[in-house]
Formats: structure tokens, sequence, C-alpha cells
């Protein structure tokens, strides 16, 4: 089975770009990225920008209005959030959202939710910010439902923290089953264990040898959901910076943010290749390429890389 590519733009801040053209801007890259063969395209479901994207003032287009602009758009890549904040939405909107989404799309929506972590942004818009340990219930019961939304024609559920009383999702998600879910974090002992219990797809960061750490706890945790870990994309924050030749390797490495130089390795597409391979044979099964690193110029080589690796 070919790897599988993601598309995620956490930024919007284009040099030049005045924002009645910014949307723009981010279709004409998002149309080149389905052309070169990615399965998915996410962006970020935040108010305010975050510190490894930019400075805290820079632009940032909410996610569900630009998803769907994208969606009258495109035409084959999925499209998502990487990932909804599970404080931002009540859960039974959020599913009527993304089922408009998948609607929209003619079935190509992903239901990206997570925690959520960022308290400034939480303060500034006056949502409740209450400590992880009930985020992650708030997680649980959002999921849940979700999940019903997507499955049911009138279900119920009261929880400790949310209920739907025969909640009507019409019309009906266009996906068999709905939307796929992607579920943010890879914390070992809750968050993976929600990904066992309801995910289609789960994004991960860090090196080869705690990638492989992730992915043996989710499989002691589908084992305990009865869950076929196959079933489950689990893919990696790429860890390669394309370049057409090794004469552009040492200018990529001065564009890199400080922090991800140790981590990222330069690479053409040919060597990219290669390199990706030990991940695919550690159990994961795809990778996502944010836009501050793959430029429009190397969009392109991405296209190459892909088609290496099919």
């Amino acid at each position: 089975m070919k790897p599988f590519f993601g598309y995620h733009s956490p930024s919007f801040s284009d040099p030049g770009v005045p924002d009645d053209a910014r949307f723009e801007s981010l279709a004409k890259r998002v149309l080149a990225v389905e052309s070169a063969g990615f399965d998915l395209v996410t962006v970020m479901d935040h108010f305010y920008q975050i510190d490894v994207a930019g400075r805290e003032q820079e632009p940032m287009l909410e996610v569900y209005s630009t998803l769907a602009a994208l969606a009258a758009r495109t035409s084959r890549v999925k499209l998502g959030a990487m990932v909804t904040g599970v404080t931002y939405r009540n859960p039974a909107l959020l599913a009527k959202t993304v089922t408009t989404l998948d609607t929209i799309s003619r079935g190509r929506a992903v239901l990206g939710l997570g925690a959520a972590w960022n308290e400034p942004e939480h303060i500034g818009y006056g949502f409740d910010f209450p400590p992880i340990s009930e985020r992650m219930e708030l997680l649980d019961e959002a999921l849940h439902i979700c999940k019903l939304m997507f499955t049911e024609e009138r279900p119920s559920f009261e929880g400790k923290h949310y209920r739907i009383e025969r909640a009507l999702n019409s019309p009906r998600p266009i996906q068999p089953g709905g939307p796929q879910i992607l579920i943010g974090g890879s914390g070992e002992r809750k968050t993976l264990r929600l990904v066992a219990r309801y995910a289609d797809m789960s994004n991960w960061w860090g090196s080869l040898d705690e990638l492989k750490h992730k992915n043996e706890v989710l499989l002691r945790h589908c084992e305990a959901e009865n869950r076929d870990p196959s079933t489950i994309l689990r893919t990696v924050m790429s860890p390669v910076f394309l370049v057409p030749d090794e004469a552009h390797a040492a200018a990529a490495l001065e564009r890199l943010a400080p922090e991800r130089r140790a981590t990222v390795k330069i690479a053409t597409p040919a060597q990219a290749a290669e390199y990706l391979q030990k991940y695919i044979d550690a159990g994961l099964t795809g990778f996502i390429f944010r836009n501050m690193e793959l430029t429009p110029d190397a969009i392109p080589l991405a296209g190459e890389l892909i088609k290496l690796m099919s």
C-alpha cells in the first residue's frame, strides 16, 4: 500500500499578499498539492497564530469557512482541521458543520478533533479552559456524539458534560459511516486509547524511536478495544525538507527554524523516498508536510516523491 501524504497549512502569512487576496493565495497552493498527488489538506483551528508558525498577531482564517471554500475549488483531496479544539464548539454543532463540509465536498470531509491547548485564545475569546483531565473527558464525549450523529438517524446521549436528544443531522453524511476521524495528540495513556476507540487517523511527531514506541502503545490499546490497527492511518510530521539537488541544501537549512534543523533531513525526492522507507517499515503509514517548509516551488518535488513511493 502506498504511503498517505498530507499538506498542512498552519500559516496564512504570505509575504506581500493583502487580506483580500489571502484566500486566493491559499487556494492556489492547495490546487497545486492536489495536482501533485497529495491525499489530504488540513488547516489549523486557531484564532491566534501559534509560536511554531509565527507571531500571535499574524493573520488566521477561521477553519470551517476556509475548508468549505476549498471544498468548492478542489475535486479529489480530503479536507479537514488539524485539529479542532474540543472547547471551541458544541459537539453536535461540530458534527453538523463537518457533515455540511462532507456534502459540499461530495464526501471528502475529515473530522479532526483534539483536547485544545492554547490558553491565551481561550481567554481572549471567552472560552472556558478547564484542566487537561476535564478536556480529555470532553474529547471522549464529543467523539462519541459526533460518531452517533454520523451513523444514526436520531441519536440521544447524556454524559457528564454534553447531551443530545434525538438529534437530527439532515442531510446525512455523503461518506458511508460518516467523515473519517482524525484525533490530534499522542498521549500514551488517554489520547492513543481514544485513537484506538474512535479514530481513522492519528498524526504524531518525534524521533523514529519515539514513533516506534507510540506505535507499540497504540497496538496495545487496539487489542484492548478489539480494533484492527491496520484500519488506522498513522502519519508523522514530515522528517524531510525537499530540495531539487544537493547544491540547494545549505540554503534550505538556513530557511529552517533552528529547532527543526536537528530533526529534519534535507533531501532530494529520491533521497527522501529512501529515507522515509524506514518510517514505513516501522509501522507509520504516511507523512504530513507543512506549508512553512514545503514552499510553492517545492510542491512539484513532493509530487516526484509521491510517485517514487507509490
